[in-house]
């Protein structure tokens, strides 16, 4: 059984079930059952068109299923659109999917829940195991995100920027359970990049690709968090970094910047430093200014400030850090490193135990405890 194929195949026929005219959740559901008879049927009699046999087998289930319905005077007419067996048609509705299940009336977490089950072809227990919940709770969460884009028709172009956030989220999540999202989310922004020619889509899957590069030098043996200046670069993903870099190249060059390319610039110069003390930090600081002027994002001056505190010394970034809330996450923490940076340890460590307190996950307040300690126990030797 070829479960990459299944995956693979699961967003095109959910659409061409919605374009007979079924509704969303009838749909993926009726896929869903097709699925399940597919793993139980193919290992003995293969399909020699596995596409048009799962549109087939769910196109009768979604019939079965309307006719058992309170509704179903209404939709008996659809009975009479059956197509007779043979190959499926070749159109491909996957992009309607990505922004039916990135609709804005969702939230965040559940048009994220969508996606990987709709688009990425994940089952329930794998997306609550990535997300560490329990799978009712997930099946609650997916099943109310299907009510809510029920009877939803696309008569005009989705929201991009809102299913970029939603596969932004998806890599930002990384791994758990047997799911890697991280590369679910690489492998979903490829597909929509071959099916949109948008630049901020690109932006996007240099972003990941850059990132993702670095993923196996981001903890040390024992879990702990290694920081970007004291990463193994040899560990890095050359392969993944010049195909980063390739495709941001063919982004930038079509003059419509978006915050994604800017951030994909800034990780491609982090990148391309063959060592930490050859970053071109001062082209860093212009691209957070290009950034920062796209977004207006507080988080993104905040990165601006530890740049700065690079390009032209601890107390420039310290100065660009006071004009900031000093509420906002992660403060205390660039606000240790740069106390540390000019020479003030005892600062820097109280503030780092201050951030450690603060810190949204144990690998990061294990980390920060860490360089609270080391800076007072050398400052009493």
């Amino acid at each position: 059984m070829d479960e990459a194929l299944l995956r693979s195949l699961t967003p095109s026929v959910i659409a061409v079930l919605v374009r007979r005219g079924a509704d969303f959740a009838a749909a993926e559901d009726a896929v869903q059952d097709a699925l399940v008879e597919a793993v139980r049927a193919w290992p003995a009699d293969p399909p020699r068109d596995a596409k048009g046999w799962l549109v087939t087998v769910a196109w009768r289930r979604f019939l079965d299923a309307t006719r058992a319905d309170a509704a179903r005077r209404r939709r008996e007419d659809r009975i009479d659109e059956e197509p007779p067996p043979g190959p499926a048609p070749a159109a491909d509705d996957t992009l309607q999917l990505y922004f039916l299940c990135a609709h804005p009336s969702l939230s965040p977490a559940s048009a994220v829940a969508l996606t990987l089950r709709a688009v990425g072809g994940l089952t329930t227990r794998q997306i609550a195991e990535a997300y560490l919940v329990p799978e009712a709770t997930m099946a609650q969460r997916i099943s109310r995100a299907k009510r809510t884009v029920r009877g939803i028709r696309f008569d005009r172009p989705g929201d991009v920027t809102t299913v970029l956030r939603v596969l932004y989220l998806v890599f930002n999540e990384g791994y758990s359970g047997d799911i890697d999202l991280a590369a679910e989310a690489i492998r979903l922004t490829r597909q929509l990049a071959a099916r949109i020619d948008h630049p901020e889509v690109a932006g996007l899957l240099a972003l990941m690709l850059l990132h993702h590069a670095r993923r196996a030098a981001r903890t040390a043996p024992d879990g702990s968090l290694v920081t970007l200046a004291e990463q193994d670069r040899g560990r890095w993903d050359t392969a993944s970094i010049a195909e980063g870099v390739g495709v941001l190249q063919a982004a930038l060059a079509r003059d419509g910047l978006g915050e994604f390319q800017a951030q994909a610039a800034i990780a491609a110069l982090h990148a391309d430093a063959p060592t930490a003390q050859e970053t071109d930090w001062v082209q860093i600081v212009e691209w957070y200014d290009e950034l920062a002027r796209l977004t207006d994002s507080a988080v993104v001056r905040l990165n601006r400030a530890v740049a700065v505190g690079e390009a032209d010394g601890p107390r420039a970034g310290l100065a660009a850090l006071a004009a900031l809330d000093d509420s906002l996450p992660r403060h205390t923490a660039v606000a240790a490193y740069l106390h540390e940076r000019d020479g003030d340890l005892a600062t820097a460590a109280r503030l780092y135990a201050e951030a450690a307190r603060k810190a949204p996950d144990l690998a990061e307040r294990d980390h920060l405890t860490r360089q609270a300690a080391r800076l007072n126990t050398g400052r009493t030797h």
